[in-house]
């Protein structure tokens, strides 16, 4: 738990308790143990890895990674070592530290997340799941997951029947009403939704007149979002019961505390990473220095727009 002078920045995201709200988001943040150099991993609310599927994941071609104006385009592709190497190789790294371990997974069919859930729930390390339903990236059923609510209940119904796990859902922006899919989330059994993940973008060189990244597209993400991430997590929280963890263009304190004023229960920090692998460190510090700064004895005395 993270005190200092009597502060408490713990956080309860229905029965899974965080020392702090601060967590570092799948995709910027490898497997949490490539972080250890640059940050005390113990000192964090949580981590998520990188988005796991059942076998190893190449990514697509380069480049696949450009600056924009306030952020970034990447279309990585989702790249990650795939579920068997995950447990073997980077699992034992992670037993020494005590924070939360989040793992986000994904699929290309409905069967592929229910069989991933249902290995990763075998294991007591880790903590909650993040079922990655929004990348836009891939072409195959993340995209129908994530826009369409009656396909997206369903889906989280087969993954709650498999796990007993924390299940959060972390939700796309690419849609007409967030709010539909936070329900149909919701509806099939999700303990917490994260939202969101990047909006799609381009950028051409106009030296060549060809896009930047050999996917054409991207998402967009860093603080150019944030904006309308709040809007849409402010939105999130008045139509669902189930908690909230904010997602888009947090690079301070100011931007945390923001979400956490808009209603979320916790946020994620993600392209924020890669300009300053310590962020999440100083974000922590943030809030315990804006509690002391305004005579709050924990989180729960934010001013917020929910109450």
């Amino acid at each position: 738990m993270n005190k200092d002078n009597n502060i408490d920045l713990s956080v309860r995201l229905g029965p899974m308790h965080f020392a702090n709200p601060v967590i570092a988001a799948s995709g910027t943040f490898a497997y949490g143990i490539e972080f250890d150099p640059f940050v005390d991993l113990n000192k964090l609310g949580g981590f998520c890895t990188k988005g796991l599927s059942k076998k190893p994941k190449m990514g697509n071609r380069f480049p696949r990674m450009i600056e924009t104006a306030s952020g970034m385009l990447n279309a990585i592709g989702l790249e990650n070592i795939g579920l068997d190497r995950f447990i073997n190789e980077k699992l034992p790294l992670l037993d020494k530290f005590q924070t939360r371990l989040i793992v986000n997974f994904f699929g290309d069919t409905v069967a592929e997340y229910v069989e991933l859930a249902s290995a990763l729930s075998e294991i007591s390390r880790i903590d909650a799941l993040e079922m990655n339903v929004s990348c836009p990236n891939v072409e195959k059923g993340g995209t129908q997951l994530s826009s369409d609510p009656v396909t997206l209940k369903r889906a989280v119904e087969s993954v709650r029947n498999v796990t007993d796990k924390f299940l959060i859902i972390k939700l796309s922006p690419n849609v007409k009403d967030i709010t539909e899919l936070a329900l149909a989330a919701e509806e099939g059994g999700a303990d917490a939704l994260s939202l969101i993940n990047t909006f799609v973008g381009l950028k051409i060189d106009v030296e060549s007149g060809k896009p930047w990244l050999a996917n054409i597209t991207g998402g967009l993400s860093g603080p150019a979002i944030k904006p309308i991430a709040l809007a849409m997590v402010y939105a999130t929280v008045r139509a669902v019961k189930i908690p909230v963890i904010g997602i888009g263009g947090i690079s301070s304190v100011e931007d945390a505390l923001e979400f956490l004023m808009a209603g979320a229960s916790a946020v994620q920090i993600g392209t924020a990473n890669y300009i300053d692998p310590s962020i999440t460190m100083k974000v922590i510090d943030g809030l315990l220095e804006y509690c002391q700064k305004n005579n709050l004895k924990s989180l729960v005395d934010l001013p917020s727009l929910k109450k």
